[in-house]
């Protein structure tokens, strides 16, 4: 039975970066993957796929039948399959649309039940449309990682995250952990740990913020194909190596105003240390 896991995160933080890298090192380690991409833009297969692929919506409104499996289903770099659900242009209709259509299409045809090892799922934003919510909702996911960085609005949502993964958990816990983004400096350690430890989550992964990662999201590809012998191709391997053998705990967020205080705590901590 194939392990099913979902990346949830602020818009911007590098979610689909990290699920594509992730999606390749675990094709690369022998895995059958299935990458989803569950956001309108329809930009998270891009880096395994080297172009935009035809999305669940795309192909509903294009076809006069019913989609059959080749219409939804693309190959990608080192064997990953990818799907995207997409969703309508900006202004013109809910966002999350497209995974509500894509969900009953791969019911349809039975393409989560196929011989996968790992099932990703790449899912925009926050969890405010309850179209984002079906993989935790429906319980498509079994792990769920929240990407990060140490700034305060990617914190926001990250705890926003953990408030939908807490209501729809009952009795199954699904959240996987933090995996820390665009880490620069020690004190971005230092911030995200603090929330982990006053949530009671584990930061599974840190994603140094490494020039050969956004020179290959320019390029269309993953680190194992721009860079396969680079520390960050090392990283992502180990990343991955975590994020499967990780076991599901309760996710229990902060409220708004401990968020807010512990944040502007590392910055009054920070000026007493450089006054002294």
């Amino acid at each position: 039975m194939a392990v099913r896991i979902a990346f949830y995160g602020k818009g911007g933080i590098g979610k689909s970066t990290i699920a594509a890298n992730i999606s390749a090192a675990l094709a690369l380690s022998g895995k059958k993957v299935l990458h989803i991409g569950c956001d309108p833009k329809a930009d998270s297969s891009r880096n395994l796929t080297h172009k935009k692929i035809p999305t669940v919506l795309d192909m509903l409104g294009a076809l006069e039948g019913q989609p059959e499996r080749d219409d939804l289903v693309y190959p990608g770099a080192f064997g990953v399959f990818c799907i995207e659900a997409g969703g309508p242009k900006a202004g013109a209709g809910c966002a999350g649309l497209g995974i509500s259509a894509m969900s009953g299409e791969l019911d349809r045809l039975g393409i989560l039940k196929e011989d996968w090892d790992v099932i990703i799922y790449d899912v925009l934003g926050d969890v405010v449309c309850g179209g984002f919510a079906v993989p935790m909702r429906k319980h498509f996911a079994d792990l769920i990682f929240v990407v990060t960085s140490a700034e305060y609005m990617s914190l926001y949502a990250a705890n926003n995250i953990m408030k939908g993964i807490a209501r729809y958990s009952k009795d199954e816990p699904m959240f996987g952990g933090i995996i820390l983004n665009k880490c620069r400096v020690a004190e971005d350690f230092e911030i995200v740990s603090e929330f982990t430890l006053r949530s009671g989550a584990q930061i599974t992964g840190v994603v140094n913020d490494d020039i050969l990662i956004r020179n290959s999201d320019y390029l269309r590809k993953t680190v194992f194909e721009t860079a396969p012998a680079s520390e960050c191709a090392g990283d992502f391997k180990d990343l991955a190596d975590k994020i499967l053998n990780a076991k599901g705990t309760a996710a229990m967020p902060l409220d708004d105003e401990e968020l807010e205080e512990m944040c502007a705590g590392h910055i009054l901590k920070a000026v007493q240390v450089n006054a002294k």
